[in-house]
């Protein structure tokens, strides 16, 4: 199997670095991003308090009686805001759902944005008020994280390096609590069952704080699948179809999945939180006219954000 670039890169050596080091970290995360899609980043600005914090309160959230969670499962926001039940969602071209159940944090405008009033109020946890503090801190953390490393990301492109800075700013983002939930009887599972199936996401970049177990694959160049891991509290950072469209597939949204654990273990609880960030949905997604040449062909139609969430959001279910 060919060597799998996912380089270990500190994110303090961008934001307050040297020319030199500051140049160092945009051509790693951009050849990791060509390569494999996956980089994984320390000192991103979530303590490891914060980050125990969290993991304490989704927890509490999904041991939350089935009868509390489903009263905050709001139709008609297709999953957006609130909690997504058990058996909702199904990875493209998958039959069977994913097990796991998730609940979603999206976008709290605090600048008098109009932007504001196209967005759904996010979803309040009565039973848990530390649930909705704690999730909005992250949230803001890892979106000036995404920020910083979207600035790193314009430059290896070479594009200005604030290229997207208006675009993210109050953008569409979503931070997601998931809960693969116990499989008390594995037997009954239909054969193709997993925790996630494969697939790609949707947005720019994906910022995942770590994971309560093992699981998570991506499908190598070579077709191979690869166990990605990270060190302590660092984030795993991946490419979405969104920037890859934008980059006509210069940068990689690579194919990932998370598996079952082993039959002994499949009784134990799996929790991560992802950080899905979005653009504003108006932002244009055309192919940028410097990944397009006699090479390297344009591969894909003129679509916004926001007409390419609305199509993927049916494409796995969560949309009608």
């Amino acid at each position: 199997m060919s060597t799998v670039n996912i380089p270990r890169l500190d994110l303090n050596t961008y934001i307050n670095g040297t020319a030199e080091e500051r140049k160092a970290f945009s051509d790693s995360i951009g050849k990791a991003f060509n390569e494999t899609g996956f980089v994984t980043i320390t000192n991103h600005g979530l303590s490891k308090e914060l980050i125990d914090k969290l993991y304490t309160q989704v927890k509490a959230l999904f041991a939350l009686p089935e009868d509390v969670k489903q009263k905050y499962e709001i139709p008609g926001l297709a999953g957006q805001r609130g909690y997504t039940g058990k058996n909702k969602e199904t990875a493209k071209g998958f039959k069977v759902p994913d097990l796991k159940e998730f609940w979603q944090i999206g976008q709290t405008v605090t600048d008098n944005d109009p932007i504001k009033e196209t967005y759904p109020e996010n979803i309040q946890v009565a039973e848990q008020p530390e649930f909705n503090s704690t999730t909005l801190e992250v949230y803001k953390k890892l979106e000036a994280a995404g920020t910083h490393l979207l600035r790193a990301i314009a430059v290896y492109l070479g594009l200005d390096e604030n290229y997207f800075d208006d675009k993210v700013h109050n953008g569409n983002s979503i931070l997601r609590t998931l809960h693969y939930f116990p499989i008390e009887n594995p037997d009954a599972l239909p054969d193709d069952a997993v925790r996630a199936g494969a697939h790609e996401d949707i947005n720019l970049i994906t910022l995942l704080i770590g994971a309560s177990a093992d699981g998570l694959e991506l499908l190598t160049r070579d077709n191979q699948w690869f166990p990605v891991t990270a060190f302590g509290e660092d984030l795993v950072v991946n490419v979405g179809d969104m920037l890859q469209r934008l980059t006509n597939n210069k940068l990689k949204s690579t194919t990932h999945r998370v598996v079952n654990p082993p039959r002994e273990q499949m009784k134990n609880s799996r929790f991560s939180v992802p950080f899905f960030l979005h653009p504003k949905t108006n932002m244009d997604l055309t192919s940028l006219p410097s990944t397009i040449d006699k090479e390297h062909p344009k591969l894909y139609t003129d679509i916004t954000a926001g007409d390419y969430l609305d199509e993927r959001l049916r494409e796995i279910g969560l949309k009608m």
